[in-house]
């Protein structure tokens, strides 16, 4: 675990920042202005894997964002730096005075730390908010707490978003991110059932097994296919008119016809528009794809008008 230089001070945030959401956009935001205008030094302090992963793996969550995608969006942070540190069983025992002085003040050289008004860490998350600032009066450094984000009338969190998107709101998801719920799969091949049908589909590995899956059913979709994106319908789940079947997920991209196994999909979930059914005959389900085709297309334009 590297520390940044230590010629300037810096101003510091610390958390897990899955789904990186509108509440964590507000304490980057901070950190970065402030550090721009104190000529200090701006640092996201973060951890891989998720700290339940190693504190409760039988019941870990999975995650709203991987790493990669983590670090791609922080790429658009204006951040001096965004370090990640591994969490592991000796990091986990670290009471909060030994996590403060060893890391944020030796290697991070803190002078101001801000964090969310529910901040916990140290060893069972013994250290608050309160604790913060003894330690900050006692080792030299700045405490300011960033209230609460709220969107839709509630408080946003990490929590609320993994509901939302187990339960299929991805309106509600998007309100709380600011930016679409998305997945990125490998194209791989399939059973080519869809192209018999008239809907060619690719279908999805997705490779990162922590990553959190919205409910299963049929959804309206924006992908993003080798640097250019086009409107979808998804199929995410198991394909009961076909028995012996195992679920997939499977996407019709709308206006393209190109060989594209290999290649990595970005889908951004828009609207969930169905539950998964049973259809008694191939023709029934044809009938349905071609309403689904059509409702995804005006829910991906009516989103584009909206943006």
């Amino acid at each position: 675990m590297s520390g940044v230089p230590d010629d300037v001070g810096s101003i510091v945030t610390v958390g897990t920042f899955d789904g990186i959401h509108l509440g964590h956009w507000t304490i980057l935001r901070e950190i970065s202005e402030r550090a721009q205008v104190t000529k200090r030094r701006s640092v996201l302090v973060t951890f891989e894997p998720h700290p339940l992963k190693i504190l409760r793996p039988k019941s870990a969550i999975q995650s709203l964002t991987t790493s990669l995608e983590k670090k791609e969006i922080l790429t658009e942070s204006g951040l001096d730096y965004a370090i990640f540190i591994a969490f592991n069983e000796l990091l986990s025992r670290y009471q909060p005075l030994q996590f403060v002085k060893e890391i944020l003040v030796e290697r991070f050289h803190v002078e101001e730390l801000v964090i969310g008004h529910d901040h916990g860490f140290g060893r069972d998350r013994s250290g608050n908010v309160d604790t913060l600032r003894e330690l900050g009066a006692e080792l030299g450094f700045q405490v300011d707490v960033v209230e609460p984000v709220e969107a839709g009338g509630a408080v946003v969190s990490s929590t609320r978003i993994r509901a939302a998107v187990t339960a299929g709101r991805m309106d509600e998801v998007e309100l709380c991110l600011g930016r679409p719920y998305s997945i990125c799969g490998t194209v791989v091949y399939g059973e080519k059932r869809g192209r018999h049908l008239g809907f060619p589909t690719a279908n999805l590995s997705v490779a990162d097994k922590d990553k959190l899956i919205p409910r299963p059913g049929i959804y309206a979709v924006q992908c993003r296919v080798e640097g250019e994106r086009y409107p979808g319908a998804l199929h995410l789940g198991p394909r009961p008119t076909f028995k012996g079947l195992s679920p997939s997920i499977e996407v019709h991209l709308l206006d393209f016809d190109r060989d594209i196994y290999g290649s990595e999909v970005t889908v951004e979930f828009v609207e969930f528009l169905r539950e998964i059914v049973s259809f008694d005959s191939p023709q029934r389900l044809i009938a349905q794809m071609e309403q689904d085709v059509q409702t995804a297309r005006r829910a991906v334009d009516e989103r584009a008008r909206s943006v």
